[in-house]
C-alpha cells in the first residue's frame, strides 16, 4: 500500500467532444476529465456549458471498458462506435431523471486519458488505496 500510495497520482484531462442531438446533429464542447486515487474507482467528467460546469462521477471500469465494448447499466452506459466520417469514436450517454445527454470524444483523446489513468493505479490496483477500516468505522458511525 505504502509504494501505490506513493506512485498514485491525478491526472487530468481536456477533452474536445460533440454534444450528439436527438436529429443527429453535433455541437462541440469540451469536459475536464479527472481521476484522483482518493476515490480509485471513480472518474469525474465537468461538461463546460454556457451555463457553466455539469459535474458527472461514474466508475472508471466504464471508461476503461467502454472503449472497446459496449458497458453500462443504469445512468452511465459506454461504447465504441465509427463517427458519420467514420473514424473511430466512444461514445459517452448520461441519464438522470431530467433528461439523458449523448457525447462522443475522440478514441485516441480517451485512449490518452485513460492511458494515464492506468498508468497512475493499474486495473486491479484500486482497492490498494482504500483502507477498508475506515470505510467501515464511517458507514456504522453514521
Amino acid at each position: 500500500m505504502d509504494h501505490m500510495t506513493q506512485t498514485a497520482q491525478a491526472v487530468s484531462q481536456t477533452l474536445p467532444l460533440e454534444l450528439v442531438d436527438a436529429e443527429g446533429g453535433v455541437t462541440r464542447l469540451e469536459a475536464d476529465f479527472s481521476y484522483d486515487p482518493v476515490d480509485p474507482f471513480a472518474v469525474t467528467a465537468v461538461f463546460k456549458t454556457a451555463a457553466g460546469g455539469v459535474s458527472w462521477t461514474f466508475g472508471r471500469d466504464l471508461l476503461v471498458h467502454g472503449t472497446y465494448e459496449p458497458t453500462g447499466d443504469g445512468d452511465v452506459h459506454v461504447w465504441p462506435c465509427l463517427a458519420s466520417d467514420g473514424t473511430a469514436v466512444v461514445i459517452i450517454e448520461l441519464t438522470s431523471p431530467d433528461g439523458e445527454v449523448l457525447v462522443q470524444a475522440s478514441s485516441r483523446d480517451i485512449a490518452s486519458f485513460v492511458g494515464a489513468m492506468l498508468g497512475s493505479v493499474p486495473l486491479g490496483a484500486e482497492t490498494a488505496l482504500v483502507d477498508i477500516d475506515s470505510e467501515l468505522a464511517g458507514i456504522f458511525a453514521l
